[in-house]
Order: C-alpha cells, then sequence, then structure tokens
C-alpha cells in the first residue's frame, strides 16, 4: 500500500505473487492428475451392438470389397455415436474436452485411430485384406489403453482385452475372423459399456 498525495493505490507484493503463482501450479498439476470420467458407457453399448450387426452381415458378402464396405460403414456410425455420447456426457459431468484430461484422453486415443484408418487404404489398396481385422484389433486395443491412462482403470483394460483378441486372431484361420472381430468390437463394446453406464452414470 502506498500513500500519497492522491488516492491510496494498491500493489501485489512479492509474497501476493508466488503465492498466486504457486496456486497456479497445484491447479495445473491437480488438472493433470485428474482422470476423466467422462466416457460414455450407452455410447459403448450402442457401438457393441451394430457391430455384432456388422459382423454377421460382413460374413455372408460375397466379395472382400463388400466386407470391408460394411465395416467401413460401421466405423462411421461407431465415430459419429462416440461423439455424440462423449460430448453429451461430457457436458452433462461438467468435463471440458479441449482442456485436462478430456483433452489428454483424446490425444492420446486419436493417433492410433488415425494410423488405422490410413494402414486400412493402404492396404485395400494392396489388395491385402486379411491383415485387417488382426490390425484393427491390436490398433484400437493400443489406443484404448494409452487413452485410458489418462481414464478410470476398467478403459486400459478393455485395450488389453483387444489385444488379446489381436493376438489370437494371428493363430486362427481366417473364417475366424468375423468372429474376433464381433467379440470385440461387439461383446466386449457390450459388455464394458454395460458396467460403465451403471458404475460411473451413464
Amino acid at each position: 500500500m502506498i500513500i500519497g498525495n492522491g488516492p491510496i493505490s494498491h500493489r501485489s507484493t512479492p509474497s501476493e505473487e508466488q503465492a498466486s503463482e504457486h496456486l497456479r501450479f497445484i491447479r495445473d498439476v491437480m488438472e493433470r492428475s485428474a482422470s476423466f470420467t467422462a466416457v460414455p458407457g450407452w455410447g459403448m453399448f450402442v457401438v457393441g451392438i451394430t457391430s455384432l450387426l456388422a459382423a454377421w452381415i460382413a460374413a455372408v458378402q460375397a466379395s472382400p470389397e463388400g466386407w470391408l464396405t460394411v465395416w467401413l460403414i460401421d466405423a462411421a456410425i461407431a465415430v459419429t455415436v462416440a461423439i455424440f455420447t462423449l460430448r453429451r456426457k461430457a457436458r452433462r459431468c461438467g468435463v471440458s474436452l479441449s482442456s485436462g484430461p478430456g483433452r489428454k484422453y483424446i490425444l492420446t486415443l486419436a493417433p492410433s485411430m488415425v494410423a488405422g484408418l490410413l494402414l486400412t487404404v493402404a492396404l485395400w489398396r494392396a489388395g491385402n485384406l486379411d491383415v485387417l481385422p488382426t490390425m484393427w484389433l491390436l490398433l484400437y486395443g493400443v489406443g484404448t489403453i494409452t487413452g485410458g491412462a489418462s481414464s478410470v482403470r476398467t478403459i486400459p483394460l478393455l485395450g488389453i482385452c483387444f489385444m488379446v483378441l489381436g493376438v489370437v486372431s494371428l493363430f486362427v484361420p481366417h473364417v475366424w475372423m468375423d468372429v474376433l472381430l464381433a467379440l470385440g468390437f461387439g461383446g466386449l463394446h457390450i459388455g464394458f459399456g454395460l458396467y460403465i453406464a451403471r458404475r460411473y452414470g451413464g
């Protein structure tokens, strides 16, 4: 406080500035260490249902291109459902998707999803679709594990289950691939989605 000929003015003392800096640091640490709990369980459940339907339709396709088209359509539906339900639950929980754990969750999940899309295009152009189920299961598992590092413990476990199915797909006949995709993108999403919806509220 400085008293002169004019009105009284206030200046932050060094101790006040240090305290303010310490509060900002503590807030940043708490934000980075917080878990992202807005993963939409019901959204995962819906994605699981559509994936079971896609597995059944894909299995009866007469051509590899038809098979791939079915799964790409299902992937587009899954992404749409995931984005809608994720934003809805985040808004209901008061969680931001552009900062803190929400942003970290998305940024750690997205790279493997983008890599999967680009590799799908590359393998399709090369005419080698047989390895797609294995790649999808493994990359989705990796992305879910890394994304889940900033979320609830259930999410990394889901990713591990996907990777296990991906490893299994390396040792079974190709005719079983749609079954493994149904177990992963269908069964695991339904089971874990129901658990998350009941345990973490929707």
